[in-house]
């Protein structure tokens, strides 16, 4: 059984492992999110963190060529650009 399985306590894993690292970085690549979950398939953890975005835990970062993932309302580039 995968721990993406159990939604609650997934989520929970992923809030924890930004909250740990927020003091040096805000956003995160899609590959960071595999490191918390090494035992799922990529696409299972692609669908598990887009589905995180829908529900409003974490929000899409975009520099026009690179897609990245943060905490909603974490970091200093949520601020600068007015984004709610």
């Amino acid at each position: 059984m995968s721990v993406l399985d159990n939604r609650e306590e997934a989520t929970k894993m992923v809030t924890d492992y930004l909250q740990k690292k927020l003091k040096n970085k805000t956003k995160f690549y899609l590959n960071d999110f595999y490191k918390v979950f090494p035992d799922d398939k990529p696409r299972q953890v692609k669908k598990f963190v887009n589905s995180l975005v829908t529900d409003g835990v974490l929000e899409y970062w975009s520099s026009g060529s690179t897609t990245m993932y943060g905490l909603k309302g974490a970091g200093k580039q949520h601020a600068s650009e007015g984004e709610e």
